[in-house]
């Protein structure tokens, strides 16, 4: 269990996504494996309404998780849950617009903590602090972070929310593995993260599945900031042997990887099959074990340098 940075709710270290996971698996199988998570401890579940900008897919995923939660009997108290706010349509679509459905769709009350992002146009960050805050007043949202945020503006918001007395966001959820590192481990993220301002959630740790061992995924994944997906399906390789190195899975790897990160409380994946979830939890023997080593073997994979650390692509 960790903190999901100052003020955030204490959490699972590792977290189960919900993009091209719950509406993939048959049902028993969904509800039996959010059992399991629950049983064995993954209590953080990133839920989503997909439903504009790039991710207008109109997905089920998130109705499927609220009746597959209640199908296993699992209470509200036992769990966390982590929406999304998006901004590829606000102000026209605003929060308690996007709280009110997204909340209704999963069939719960309120969320322990929203992402806010991502965006394309330069935000009104004041008025989105506003704007959480309302939402956090009404009791709808226990604290916020922020989804690849240019830097300037997660400051800006962080800067505002103290001169306002409002409430900060509190981690940035960034896209981090082993072959994309500028933004989590660059200077402009990165100062927030040394001085306790923002913890670090990990999401895509396995490139949708490339650095687990599965080069050519066939769904969709996640953006692609440089270009530099066929370099990775190139690495992928030698990811695999490190882990034999270490007599470990490369999906293993991958997130022991993030973990060994100090800023990092909590590292987002998704799995549809019991046997996946059993592989990724046994990568905390690894960090625990060999953490410091294995960052070390892995040192030449970083492939984003030219990537701007500030989020800008």
């Amino acid at each position: 269990m960790r903190q999901l940075g100052p003020g955030g709710t204490r959490t699972s270290v590792f977290g189960l996504g919900s993009w091209n996971t719950w509406d993939r698996m048959d049902f028993a199988d969904a509800v039996a494996l959010i059992s399991t998570a629950v049983e064995r401890g993954v209590t953080l579940f990133d839920v989503a309404h997909y439903n504009t900008g790039p991710h207008a897919e109109q997905a089920r995923t998130d109705i499927i998780f609220g009746e597959a939660v209640r199908a296993a009997g699992i209470e509200r108290d036992r769990y966390q849950l982590c929406g999304k706010l998006w901004l590829w349509e606000y102000p026209r679509t605003g929060f308690e617009e996007q709280l009110t459905t997204s909340l209704e769709r999963v069939g719960v009350t309120h969320l322990d903590t929203a992402v806010v992002g991502d965006y394309l146009e330069e935000p009104d960050v004041r008025q989105i602090v506003l704007d959480v805050n309302e939402q956090i007043r009404a009791g709808r949202i226990g604290s916020w972070g922020v989804n690849n945020w240019i830097a300037a503006d997660l400051t800006s918001a962080v800067d505002f929310a103290a001169r306002e007395g409002l409430v900060p966001p509190c981690f940035a959820q960034l896209k981090y593995s082993i072959v994309r590192r500028s933004m989590a481990e660059g200077g402009p993220y990165g100062e927030h993260f040394r001085t306790g301002t923002l913890a670090l959630q990990a999401s895509d740790v396995f490139e949708g599945g490339i650095l687990a061992g599965r080069k050519h995924p066939q769904r969709k994944i996640g953006a692609d900031p440089g270009n530099i997906r066929e370099q990775i399906r190139a690495v992928s390789d030698d990811v695999a042997a490190v882990a034999a190195e270490f007599d470990a899975t490369a999906a293993q790897v991958a997130i022991a990887f993030c973990l060994a990160h100090p800023a990092v409380a909590n590292v987002l994946f998704g799995v549809s099959r019991a046997e996946q979830l059993a592989d990724n939890l046994a990568a905390l023997h690894l960090w625990q074990e060999h953490g410091a080593q294995l960052r070390a073997a892995l040192e030449h994979l970083w492939l984003d340098r030219e990537l701007s650390p500030d989020g800008t692509w």
